[in-house]
């Protein structure tokens, strides 16, 4: 019989996903981490496992008290009533707010508190299980909790269980190396902080868990806790529970074979079913998938089409393919294909399209140098300017570097070229 620990990566309960459609927004509650919390218990529950460990920032923010407080105690005691032990670490944005939970909580047990290391051990019918857990003592923490520590192993399997941000030696929340964790002679890491998880195996059980929902685009793909089942004093099996309430997902349409603007739809609704049939696998699928769509390829379709998929963001257009209980949603399109006719032939036109085109070949060649730093000095500070106006004074103020910059140029620049054509093309029919 096997011990089974499930990893638990960032949390973040009180937080609400963003980048939802204004149908869905007025439920965002029903997308938030704690669903993905109560699916969680209920799963653990249902599949047996003994232990549930997390990794750090449960909570979003000491406001989110009362509120986490309520869903972690009522999370922790049906593992509890169930005989599932809970533990965890704090990370840096629960480092005051976790404690004072965990004292009303007599089932949860945090690691490693005031920044010093704890063993914590389990054992189960011949099985033993030993965690090493560092929490973090205060909000930032400038040097390596890995700093000349030295760990006795236990009978078992051992690994560490830390909030950390691994390879950024200038970072304030307890930086790390790679080195560092594979010198420390544990079994591997179950890390906390980076919401991106790697690609945990048997082979190599060390590396960020992920959060455990993806609150934003910025957080793509599969999102969900680790079950790690132990045989033998060994590894025996790693598996992600991909249960996360929301998922977004990028997609890329190539619009290259179009025939009319119109089969945009068909092509799209093709790939959501591809989407929908893999998605529908998940340990359990989705309630919503925002999909943040390119449009890429050679079309002289591109703008219509966009036009076409714009129509589909507007009110509570339903995507569904059908096959699975998904609802999908588009979070933002992309324009990125090109015209027909290739930029550089474009570019030797002596007409407006001509001028716009050598524009745009300037910003996707890192050799122009003075010219390409010009035109991102001067479209920076017109995005600035429209930054600064009072009706997005509640948003967050947007990244403007230059990779930023060139993005959103290119997209304006794009579309603005399909529509030159297209009037061109309409001036030389009359």
């Amino acid at each position: 019989m096997s011990l089974k620990l499930l990893a638990v990566g960032d949390m973040h309960l009180g937080r609400r996903p963003s980048r939802l459609p204004d149908d869905l927004a007025d439920q965002g509650g029903a997308f938030s981490p704690a669903v993905a919390w109560s699916r969680l218990v209920e799963a653990a529950i249902e599949q047996g496992v003994d232990v549930v460990a997390l990794a750090g920032d449960l909570v979003e923010r000491e406001d989110d008290f009362y509120e986490a407080g309520r869903l972690l105690r009522e999370g922790v005691e049906r593992l509890a009533a169930a005989g599932i032990r809970v533990v965890g670490v704090a990370g840096n944005h629960d480092v005051k707010v976790l404690p004072r939970l965990v004292r009303a909580l007599d089932d949860f047990e945090l690691i490693g508190a005031d920044g010093q290391w704890q063993a914590w051990r389990m054992e189960k019918q011949g099985e033993s299980l030993t965690l090493w857990g560092w929490s973090f003592p205060r909000q930032q923490v400038l040097e390596s909790p890995l700093a000349g520590q030295r760990f006795e192993r236990e009978a078992g399997l051992n690994l560490g269980l830390l909030h950390c941000d691994r390879d950024q030696s200038g970072s304030h929340y307890a930086p790390v190396s790679s080195a560092e964790l594979r010198g420390a002679g544990l079994d591997g890491w179950l890390l906390g902080h980076i919401h991106r998880p790697d690609a945990l195996s048997v082979e190599n059980p060390s590396g960020y868990l992920g959060s455990v929902s993806g609150m934003d685009p910025g957080e793509p793909g599969d999102r969900g806790p680790w079950l790690l089942e132990i045989e033998r004093g060994r590894l025996a099996s790693l598996q992600q529970w991909v249960l996360a309430p929301i998922r977004f997902e990028p997609l890329t349409l190539d619009l290259t074979e179009l025939e009319e603007a119109e089969a945009v739809r068909s092509h799209l609704a093709e790939q959501l079913r591809e989407l929908d049939t893999r998605i529908a696998q998940s340990f359990q699928p989705p309630a919503a998938v925002g999909l943040r769509i390119t449009l890429a390829g050679r079309s002289r379709f591109g703008e219509q089409a966009l036009a076409i998929l714009e129509g589909e963001c507007q009110g509570a257009n339903d995507l569904s393919p059908g096959g699975g209980n998904s609802r999908y949603f588009i979070e933002k399109l992309i324009p990125a294909a090109l015209p027909e006719i290739p930029l550089e032939a474009l570019a030797e036109r002596q007409n407006p399209a001509g001028l716009l085109a050598r524009r745009l070949l300037l910003l996707d060649s890192e050799q122009a140098g003075e010219a390409r730093s010009r035109l991102l000095a001067e479209g920076r500070e017109r995005l600035k300017a429209q930054a600064r106006d009072p009706r997005w004074q509640g948003l967050a103020e947007p990244a403007l570097d230059d990779a930023a910059v060139a993005a959103w140029l290119r997209q304006a620049g794009l579309r603005l070229l399909e529509q030159m054509l297209r009037q061109q093309n309409k001036g030389e029919a009359a």
